[in-house]
């Protein structure tokens, strides 16, 4: 597998500048940012929850957690990590846990916790466990036009 058709064409067509880049295989976004010698911070991860709205998409940096219960309120209600075989066939194109952080892509709204609207630059999961995109946090802001909330917990889960 290789960078996501979808994610790929969404950059492209909208003209961001962005980089791919190979690495090791890595299956944590912690272990990806190792390989990457990048702060946890910069690095991010896509965690699929339920709520009672369907399935959500959070982004949180790499060295943190979501926080469910920071979550009730404004999802309005009970929210729980989805398991892999809930949300495989919603990323047909990416692997398994290496979904990047645009849930328009796959028909879910997208939340970011707040403290990565002050990154210059993030890092991602390209749709694969050997490759990462880095880009400017504003354009994936702009492109994705996520719900920036306080959700983000210490400890990488």
């Amino acid at each position: 597998m290789s960078v996501s058709q979808r994610l790929r064409d969404l950059l492209d067509q909208n003209g961001v500048k962005y980089v791919v880049i190979t690495h090791s295989q890595a299956f944590t976004a912690q272990e990806v940012a190792q390989s990457l010698h990048i702060p946890g911070q910069e690095m991010v991860k896509s965690v699929v929850l339920n709520c009672p709205e369907g399935m959500v998409l959070a982004v949180v940096p790499a060295k943190s957690r979501v926080d469910l219960e920071r979550l009730v309120p404004p999802l309005s209600g009970k929210v729980t990590l989805a398991g892999e075989k809930e949300f495989a066939q919603r990323f047909p194109e990416c692997e398994v846990g290496a979904m990047p952080p645009f849930g328009r892509l796959y028909g879910l709204r997208t939340y970011v916790d707040e403290s990565l609207a002050l990154d210059q630059e993030i890092v991602f999961n390209a749709g694969t466990h050997v490759e990462a995109v880095r880009m400017a946090f504003a354009d994936y802001r702009r492109l994705e036009a996520p719900t920036v909330l306080r959700f983000a917990a210490a400890g990488a889960a």
